[in-house]
């Protein structure tokens, strides 16, 4: 058995049980646990809730989690459809009477909360980790994402699931066996739902993010590992939203919450007690 990972100190006896919430088209798995202000995590592409047990663990301390699949992902169903992923906050959000509330993204989770945040004035802070460029109105060229869709095509899921887990964007930094098992099993649950639908589901074609009226204070995280593309929109998006700061976590990847949680929650904790969330 694998040694627990070094936030592991507060994990209770039972897990959060799933709950659900019924949306237009999709029915959501989320989980709600921990006491105090409130941060909605929102997971990446071909990912699921289960990527923050780590944040959970060390977080939930001081503050309300509450973490969902999107749909499509985990245990999830409906069709993964970006364009419907803020919809799908802010009915969590009144279903659980968030509010005040902070958000964390991630990856393509990213560009939900930030069009979250944008409508949302009950959104006091954003985190926003691994983002792509979201000035751009299409999926980043860093994501092969017509290849993946053929593989899915022709059935060939477990191919597709090992490719993307040998992708520079799912590479893990870290030697911890809890990191891999964790991410391993959570790419082996992803059904391809997204990309045998339109393309519309999975590449945004959406306008462009209008980032000068996010006017909450904003977290920029990246893996100082992370792709160059990634990085890069890191640095960019700190310079152009209005109250933005950039911290780039060493030791990780495209996946800082699991190569190096310790850091990780440490600048969450520390930016959501200083803006007073």
């Amino acid at each position: 058995m694998s040694a627990p990972h070094p936030e592991a100190t507060h994990v209770p006896a039972q897990a959060a049980p799933d709950r659900y919430l019924d949306v237009p088209g999709a029915r959501l798995r989320y989980r709600d646990e921990g006491a105090g202000a409130a941060l909605l995590l929102v997971h990446g592409w071909t990912l699921d809730l289960q990527m923050w047990e780590p944040q959970v663990t060390a977080l939930r301390q001081g503050l309300r989690l509450v973490r969902l699949d999107r749909r499509g992902h985990g245990g999830s169903d409906g069709v993964a459809d970006v364009r419907h992923d803020a919809a799908d906050l802010a009915a969590l959000a009144r279903h659980l009477v968030l509010a005040p509330l902070a958000i964390l993204g991630m990856s393509q989770g990213a560009r939900a909360a930030a069009q979250f945040a944008l409508r949302s004035p009950q959104v006091r802070a954003l985190i926003l980790d691994g983002a792509p460029d979201l000035t751009l109105a299409q999926t980043p060229e860093d994501v092969p994402i017509e290849h993946f869709r053929e593989l899915a095509r022709r059935g060939e899921l477990a191919t597709l699931r090992r490719e993307w887990a040998a992708h520079p964007l799912m590479q893990l930094r870290t030697r911890e066996p809890w990191a891999h098992e964790l991410l391993a099993a959570t790419i082996a649950r992803y059904r391809g739902a997204d990309l045998l639908a339109t393309a519309a589901a999975t590449e945004v074609q959406d306008t462009p993010l209008e980032l000068s009226a996010l006017r909450q204070p904003t977290l920029i995280l990246c893996g100082a590992q992370d792709v160059p593309a990634r990085v890069q929109a890191a640095r960019r998006l700190a310079q152009l939203l209005p109250a933005a700061e950039l911290a780039l976590v060493e030791g990780a990847g495209h996946l800082p919450n699991l190569d190096n949680p310790r850091r990780y929650n440490e600048l969450c904790r520390s930016f959501l007690l200083r803006h007073r969330c």
